[in-house]
């Protein structure tokens, strides 16, 4: 018996730095048992007409953001990572631009390192620093603790290993890309960068590749080819560019008014978690304003990106007080633990409002420190200047959202 199967195969392109969307594709079944030869035909339409998953209407509570960050961390790189963790909040605030049906999505970062010697080399000399989390304190922290050493890069493998290792989302309305950066050729290792690639696009995950070094000499290493695969943006970027922070007259209004942000923090939980957390927010202040870049960090944690639901009682009681409600008293903060459950709510709902205005004078000095940077951006246009980390990842994470259904504020 001989049957002839036609399906059509839609698919959005997309443009981005490293990380890309994928809408829903259309994925055949397993041919019948009793057909001796099935033929399959699949007539791939055109990249330019939208996938009407694109625009299917978002019902979840909040779009669902999921980004893994694939970083070489071998000798060379040491600028790679230098731009990464003083742009961090940089990019985080190109995701705290997006919108779905009026909701800021819920980003989840996840970190691997790859191409380092003090890895196990039965491993691929490969790491997961950070599982998709919610924490971007946590993804700050472990950026700071990455240092490099030479060794063998192997992209095919750790695309893979991100692609099984991490929990990643299954709202249908959902963004999911993987970035990699790195300078190796794409194709070292025993997993086929092209199996991997494949892998990860069949999974709903666009991968994005940053060649670090010539433009011509990342093609001729493959790793256009990797991206293509997997419907993401082939970029090239100088590591070695140094990061230029422009200081503003707004930086110390915004650095005050994120000391007083950290104050309506009540951290909950254990004793030495509840410390733990506001020790690492104030560490990850410290690294942000070392690299220049803690009024970056401070407009950040004025969006709804910065969350801390399981871990501060504000944001965990405005997204189910009931949890809240429920909790163990010796869970609460010290200072809470002797009042009534009526004062703890009061003291949470008064901590709630304060960061709200914190926040609201936040944003309004960031839009003026934002148009500020604009203006002496443009009186200064380096023609000459090239692309680092940040700058690529943010231009990607803009036109990618836009592509797949976000509306991006100015």
């Amino acid at each position: 018996m001989k049957r002839t199967i036609n399906r059509t195969l839609q698919s959005v392109a997309i443009v981005i730095s490293v990380s890309a969307f994928v809408a829903d594709f259309g994925l055949f079944g397993p041919p019948a048992a009793e057909a001796d030869e099935v033929t399959i035909t699949i007539k791939t339409e055109s990249k330019k007409q939208e996938d009407s998953s694109t625009n299917r209407p978002f019902v979840g509570e909040r779009p669902a953001v999921d980004v893994a960050v694939l970083l070489d961390t071998s000798n060379s790189m040491d600028g790679l990572i230098d731009q990464a963790k003083s742009q961090l909040w940089n990019i985080v605030q190109e995701f705290a631009k997006a919108k779905r049906a009026g909701k800021t999505p819920l980003l989840r970062v996840s970190v691997f390192e790859y191409g380092n010697t003090n890895l196990p080399a039965t491993e691929g000399y490969i790491r997961q620093v950070v599982q998709l989390t919610d924490d971007l304190d946590k993804v700050s922290e472990a950026l700071f603790a990455l240092s490099t050493s030479g060794g063998d890069e192997y992209c095919g493998e750790v695309i893979s290993e991100a692609i099984k290792r991490l929990d990643w989302n299954g709202e249908p309305n959902s963004y999911k890309a993987v970035f990699i950066a790195g300078n190796e050729p794409f194709t070292q290792g025993s997993v086929d960068y092209k199996m991997a690639c494949r892998q990860a696009i069949d999974h709903g995950i666009i991968v994005n590749t940053i060649h670090c070094g010539d433009y011509q000499t990342g093609i001729n290493g493959k790793w256009k080819d990797g991206a293509e695969l997997a419907e993401g943006k082939y970029m090239n970027i100088n590591q070695d560019e140094q990061v230029v922070h422009i200081k503003c007259p707004q930086d110390k209004i915004i650095i005050e008014l994120n000391a007083e942000l950290n104050k309506t923090y009540l951290w909950y939980g254990a004793e030495e978690k509840r410390k733990g957390y506001a020790a690492n927010q104030a560490a990850q202040d410290s690294n942000a304003y070392g690299s220049g870049g803690l009024s970056s960090r401070a407009a950040a944690k004025s969006s709804s990106l910065y969350r801390n639901v399981g871990r501060d009682l504000v944001d965990t009681f405005e997204e189910d007080n009931e949890a809240v409600r429920k909790l163990e008293v010796e869970k609460f903060p010290a200072e809470m633990q002797g009042l009534s459950p009526e004062q703890r709510m009061e003291k949470i709902e008064s901590m709630s409002k304060r960061r709200a205005e914190i926040k609201a004078k936040l944003a309004a000095v960031n839009r003026e420190r934002l148009a500020y940077i604009a203006a002496e951006k443009a009186k200064a246009a380096d023609e000459s200047a090239e692309d680092t980390f940040g700058d690529a990842f943010s231009e990607a994470v803009r036109n990618q959202l836009q592509t797949s259904g976000f509306e991006i504020e100015n």
